[in-house]
């Protein structure tokens, strides 16, 4: 009996591990047949995918080795940035042919300037950046701005997770960068981030091909000589308060920021004007508040409000009896070192304060009205504490923005409309007299406000899901900024007389993404056109190399553009892009009626021609689990442009910036979970002599080792 009971069971769990077997089988191929890939679009891929032309930049990936806003942004299409030397040095930026202030700089929708005048992409901390939007000749209102050429938005992490991020860094040329970004929630819901940033650089690379006097030979012969007055120390300190998810309040914080920056002036804008014991400082102090909330006031309205006010000082110091040379030796003097003028030591003061207002009504899923109001009043508070012919002054700048958009999606998403209306109000007072026959302030003393309108539509159409195509039409109108028309007491004339800039902007694209298996390939291609009235073009008076703002009644700019990204697998990254544009000056005669020499020539000192290619590639799990190596390589080719305009000069003396060829390479190493990074960055591998912006040199190899440690 016991053997039959036996028996039994043993058949039970065989049949029992049969059907088991069975079962587990039938599990298998049903979630094998049932296994599908599920794509989403990355936040900077659907930006890149909007009816406006713009890039969109992901920085988290590539923050671990990441250095300076500046290198990401300078490698996309339609995109240059020419720095005039090493870390802190003045830079330019242009979008599509328009460059300089043309450009304006946001930071989460809040103008860049509210963090003080120091700051810019170069000194921010790269920790704090989650991606950045570059708008291209049209611009959404929501930014509410009167940006000509472009936009750049650099959007932060706003992570709900406390979290520790901290990296160090040091290269070349004594160069030292540190950032702290962090994020502590208490009990009761409130949020603390402070972030903190430091850089320092004694900017000591070496400089070739600058005249040096030579006693034998009687004459200035060409040398190789180590810059010694380019100090560079830029300090910033911010913490954010408040709260989020709440009944009353999707966002509420307040922010407090301190920045300093202390330069020390090796040149001016002309290379053989050699500097040796001036100096730039600048400390600003800025509060502010930010509010957001979804149905606002009632259902359906969004409300996106902030308030702020900077203290923006600067000093230039410039009271040594001295003029250098290249080899670091002087000689006495009784004119200042910057322009040969009086010593001085020129104060500006100019608080900014700034009131944004974006109000969205959403009628239904696919319809949304936008109205959003821009108030930037800025202040220029003038003195000298040791030349005491130069008069004291009090100007003021103010401008309004107000914009009105419609914006619409139709056909399930394939096609997206936005139509908008822009009016500005500038107002500005004028009280400085002094320099009147350069600066024009005589004519221009008292106040005086203007108004312009401008508006425009853009539009996406999707063809196919590997093809869609894009268009955007803007007529913009940028008012002056204050350094432009106010000067800013060291280096550039303050030109009263600046008429806003108007321009038509026009963008015809198409872009797609095709995919297959483990292959993603992205490609986009856009064409341009500008006809701007009254651009402002930065001159330089070759006696003094001084810089000044002026107007060029007419410039055309055309071009056309493309790039493709190729991913495999997540792991080999591949990029290439190529950018022409063609900016002209398009005014055929003079005030005086006669036929203008430069009719028809390039723009000078702007590149016309420029590529960048790019490759990385990651290995996964090598000696740590999940841990990565990243290997990458960048090149970046600029064709040669005139620095002046090109019917200037017999063709054999014409100075001209040439051809830029660099080449970079980086690998970064990162181990539990990107918890721990180190990285190493090599810039101009081949050490070629580059020149930049006004044909000033910039640096040759530099090394950047970082560090990067990330607590969640």
């Amino acid at each position: 009996m016991a053997l039959v009971w036996v028996s039994t069971l043993m058949c039970c769990l065989s049949a029992s591990a049969q059907q088991n077997r069975k079962s587990r089988s039938q599990m298998k191929d049903s979630v094998m047949l049932d296994n599908v890939t599920v794509i989403g679009k990355s936040k900077t891929q659907q930006i890149r995918e909007g009816a406006y032309s713009v890039n969109a930049i992901d920085v988290r990936s590539v923050i671990s080795s990441l250095n300076s806003l500046n290198s990401i942004v300078d490698r996309t299409a339609g995109v240059k940035v020419r720095e005039e030397g090493g870390v802190g040095s003045d830079f330019d930026l242009s979008i599509n042919g328009m460059s300089g202030n043309a450009v304006r700089y946001f930071i989460d929708g809040i103008p860049l300037d509210t963090k003080g005048s120091g700051v810019t992409l170069a000194n921010l901390p790269v920790n704090l950046i989650d991606h950045i939007e570059i708008y291209k000749g049209v611009v959404p209102t929501w930014l509410g701005s009167d940006a000509l050429g472009g936009a750049v938005n650099i959007v932060t992490n706003r992570k709900h997770s406390n979290y520790l991020d901290v990296s160090y860094g040091l290269g070349s040329f004594h160069t030292h960068r540190g950032e702290l970004n962090a994020q502590y929630s208490l009990k009761n819901g409130v949020m603390i981030r402070p972030a903190f940033g430091i850089n320092y650089s004694k900017n000591d690379y070496m400089m070739k091909d600058v005249e040096v006097w030579n006693e034998q030979a009687g004459r200035y012969l060409p040398q190789k000589r180590r810059r010694f007055h380019d100090d560079y120390l830029s300090l910033l300190g911010q913490v954010e308060v408040g709260v989020s998810d709440q009944w009353w309040a999707d966002d509420f914080f307040v922010t407090v920021s301190y920045n300093k920056v202390n330069k020390e002036l090796q040149t001016n804008q002309v290379q053989n004007h050699v500097i040796g014991m001036a100096d730039r400082q600048n400390s600003a102090w800025s509060v502010g508040v930010r509010y957001k909330k979804d149905d606002f006031l009632f259902k359906n309205l969004s409300a996106n409000l902030s308030l702020s006010h900077t203290w923006d000082h600067t000093v230039a110091t410039d009271t040594a009896h001295r003029k250098y040379d290249w080899n670091g030796d002087w000689i006495r003097s009784e004119r200042n070192e910057i322009n040969g003028r009086a010593f001085s030591e020129r104060h500006v003061k100019r608080p900014l304060t700034v009131l944004r207002t974006d109000l969205n009504y959403r009628f239904s899923e696919q319809h949304l009205l936008n109205l959003s109001y821009a108030l930037n009043r800025t202040g220029n508070n003038r003195w000298d504490e040791v030349d005491n012919s130069f008069v004291a002054a009090n100007d003021m700048f103010a401008k309004h923005i107000i914009g009105l958009a419609y914006n619409q999606s139709l056909m399930n998403g394939r096609m997206y409309n936005t139509f908008f209306l822009k009016d500005y109000i500038n107002h500005l007072t004028i009280k400085q007299t002094d320099l009147a026959f350069i600066t024009g302030s005589q004519k221009m003393a008292g106040a005086n406000t203007k108004n312009s309108i401008g508006g425009g539509v853009g539009t996406r159409f999707e063809v196919m899901p590997s093809l869609a195509v894009k268009a955007s039409y803007e007529h913009s109108v940028r008012l002056p900024l204050a350094r432009e028309l106010l000067g800013n007491g060291t280096t550039i004339y303050a030109n009263t007389a600046l008429k806003p800039e108007e321009s038509d902007n026009l963008n015809l694209g198409l872009f797609g993404t095709i995919r297959s298996g483990l292959h993603s390939l992205y490609y986009e291609a856009n064409g341009f056109l500008r006809y701007v009235d009254n651009y402002i073009q930065p001159t330089i008076s070759d006696d003094e190399g001084y810089l000044q703002y002026v107007n060029e009644p007419a410039v055309s700019i055309k071009g056309l553009e493309g790039e493709a990204r190729y991913d495999w697998n997540s792991r080999l990254q591949l990029m290439a892009n190529l950018s022409w544009q063609d900016a002209r000056d398009n005014n055929r005669y003079k005030d005086d009626g006669k036929l203008s020499v430069t009719y028809k020539n390039h723009v000078p000192n702007r590149p016309w021609l420029f590529a960048s290619a790019e490759a990385r590639y990651s290995f996964r799990d090598l000696w740590l689990r999940n841990d990565r190596l990243t290997l990458g390589i960048d090149y970046q080719w600029v064709h040669w442009f005139y620095l002046s305009w090109e019917a200037y000069g017999l063709p054999e003396t014409k100075a001209r910036i040439p051809e830029k060829n660099l080449l970079g390479a980086q690998a970064t190493y990162s181990w539990h979970d990107n918890h721990y990074s180190v990285s190493l960055d090599c810039q101009n591998l081949l050490d070629q002599t580059v020149y930049d912006n006004y044909k000033l040199q910039k640096p040759g190899r530099s090394v950047f080792l970082k560090f990067r440690v990330l607590f969640n």
